[in-house]
């Protein structure tokens, strides 16, 4: 087999002189680098349908017995397997085209049904339990760590201001795991409902457990026109998407549309910035002083949220001291220690034992993705480790991008495609090696930032695929709708990070800053989350997506999200923009009875 590589033709614009150019370069680069990232879909039939996760028993079903259920596997739905006797839950698997995973490594629900005897099959989903909890922790780690503090390093290197930066490229690092998760599952038509109800979950969450913690850890005064404006451009993103599930279509226009409402968002904010300093300079200094919420009403993006940015000492400082001149081996050997000494040294035993858990994650990472810090020294420049991310990250990222289809072809045959991916490293790193010095980085060293999001891009997109695989699973074996999967486990893996890293934000005595990120983020999860996911599908269709509604469920998830916006919306003015734990306790309320609403209607206690 012959394989062919081509290299789209470069734009053969004139040169970029300004940074806006150079931003909206940027930006387009990255665009394409999800694109090409996601996985490819595998479609069954000409129109793409968002089938619901949950289910009815087929007329064969109905209708026949279980032999007749087995011989037209290839037919019916995979949640037909629960009506069969647990002998034959492995051959309908096998058998069933429904149950087979077009992307992946792990097939989990045959190693589920074939690997465990049908009496121990609790066990295997307590095994997968734990796996769908590292997987969660791999997926934060990524893109706390990596892929965050590499988006920070190019917004920087690009002279972007922190407006323009934080509802562009850090939006982007805080919001990485939702928006994966949803372009993974919008790959897969079978998957899709997890996205909607993992999008809308988060959003709920997040606007009122994280709000509502926020508000209970430290009272605070909301900036008034930064609050209004999150809440109305969020408002607007949830009515879209009702009228999207309304009609039960997505066209061109209507993807287009959730981009074009992001850059509307992303204008508004640099427009009022710049009205707002304007103002400021002419305030005057008497009444900054007596009213200082006056002069601090608008708040600067903050960088990435899940990164703890006031950390006196790096996560991964090294155990020896540092001196002026080291060896490369002993800067090698500093630099692959996942251990601060010094926070271990404080920390609890549990968090001990977490970090102990975690150690495989983060060495991974980290002799796999390199990250450029301005916050940190020779931003972060580690030349021996440097020059072996060139190798280690190309590797792992041709054996994970498509779950290690591309890697494993061969060139005429014969030469594999990770071998001569192995030999362009090694030689770029030999040459990277012998062309700069360990004591301070290589003029160039900015373009490890775009190789670290790369990277980290790949890696987050293989993690989320097997997250997507992994509930898949958990909802046919429990008989549970792509919908409630994601509005519960994934919304939750997905946000548990911003609830922490929010509330510990507030403590730190930046409350404003926390809350919004709470309402700042969840508009471009939504907006990106939706609109490019569906985009890139629709070059593989018919520029049309078609929605199969899941019945009730879809309507308590829109309108519990818009109803705790309205309540925001109207609460928090009235009340002076003072936020106080009385109404965190009541979106924490909110939150509870919307979950318990949720599993209701699941079940069919609550229906219509």
């Amino acid at each position: 087999m012959i394989l062919s590589f081509s290299i789209p033709p470069p734009d053969p614009g004139a040169p970029v002189t300004m940074a806006a150019n150079a931003a909206g370069s940027c930006c387009s680069l990255l665009l394409w680098t999800i694109t090409c990232v996601v996985a490819e879909p595998q479609p069954t039939t000409e129109s793409y349908h968002i089938a619901a996760g949950k289910s009815e028993p087929c007329s064969a079903v109905l209708n026949g017995s279980s032999l007749n259920l087995l011989e037209e596997g290839s037919a019916v739905e995979c949640h037909s397997v629960l009506q069969l006797n647990g002998s034959q839950w492995c051959s309908f698997v096998k058998t069933t085209e429904d149950c087979k995973l077009d992307s992946g490594f792990i097939d989990y629900l045959q190693g589920a049904v074939c690997a465990f005897p049908h009496n121990v099959l609790p066990l295997a989903m307590v095994l997968y339990a734990i796996w769908l909890f590292y997987l969660f922790v791999f997926l934060g780690t990524a893109a706390e760590a990596f892929f965050c503090p590499n988006l920070a390093a190019i917004a920087t290197s690009l002279k972007l201001s922190q407006n323009v930066a934080g509802v562009t490229f850090l939006a982007l690092g805080n919001g990485a795991p939702d928006v994966f998760s949803a372009m993974v599952a919008f790959s897969d038509p079978r998957t899709a409902n997890l996205a909607i109800g993992a999008l809308f979950g988060a959003g709920i969450f997040v606007t009122t457990v994280v709000a509502g913690g926020v508000a209970l850890a430290r009272p605070f005064i909301v900036a008034s026109r930064p609050f209004l404006r999150d809440v109305i451009f969020y408002m607007a993103a949830v009515f879209w998407t009702f009228l999207v599930l309304y009609f039960g279509r997505i066209d061109l226009g209507q993807a287009l549309g959730y981009l074009a409402l992001y850059v509307v968002y992303v204008l508004t904010v640099i427009i009022s910035s710049m009205i707002y300093k304007s103002g400021k300079n002419q305030t005057p200094a008497s009444v900054c002083t007596s009213e200082p919420e006056i002069c601090d009403a608008e708040d600067s993006n903050p960088s990435c949220i899940r990164t703890n940015a006031h950390d006196d000492v790096s996560e991964y400082q090294p155990l020896i001291g540092t001196e002026t001149s080291k060896s490369t081996q002993s800067i090698l050997l500093d630099s692959l220690n996942p251990i601060d000494i010094q926070k271990w040294r404080r920390n609890r035993l549990a968090c001990k034992i977490f970090k102990c858990l975690t150690l495989p994650i983060e060495f991974l990472l980290l002799i796999c993705i390199p990250v450029v810090d301005s916050n940190q020294e020779d931003s972060n420049w580690k030349r021996p480790l440097n020059c072996l991310h060139i190798i280690t990250g190309s590797l792992a990222c041709i054996l994970t991008l498509k779950s290690g289809y591309y890697g494993l072809l061969r060139i005429n045959g014969q030469f594999p495609v990770w071998a001569l991916v192995l030999l362009i490293s090694l030689i770029i790193a030999v040459l990277v090696f012998f062309t700069t010095k360990n004591e301070e980085p290589p003029k160039y060293h900015c373009v490890f930032s775009l190789i670290g999001f790369l990277f980290s891009t790949i890696l987050i997109n293989a993690v989320a695929t097997e997250i997507v695989n992994l509930l898949r699973t958990f909802g046919i074996i429990f008989n549970l709708s792509n919908t409630v999967l994601g509005l519960t486990l994934l919304a939750w893996g997905n946000s548990i990070g911003d609830l922490f890293s929010d509330i510990t934000l507030a403590r730190q005595g930046y409350p404003r800053m926390a809350i919004a990120a709470c309402f700042g983020g969840i508009i471009f999860n939504m907006l990106f989350g939706i609109g490019l996911s569906s985009l890139i599908q629709m070059t593989y269709y018919n520029n049309v997506l078609q929605i199969n509604r899941d019945g009730l469920l879809d309507w308590i998830l829109v309108g519990s999200l818009g109803l705790s916006l309205v309540m925001s919306f109207i609460f928090i003015p009235i009340q002076q923009f003072k936020l106080r734990p009385l109404y965190g306790i009541i979106l924490v309320s909110y939150y509870v009875i919307f979950v318990i609403i949720a599993l209701l209607t699941e079940a069919g206690v609550i229906h219509v």
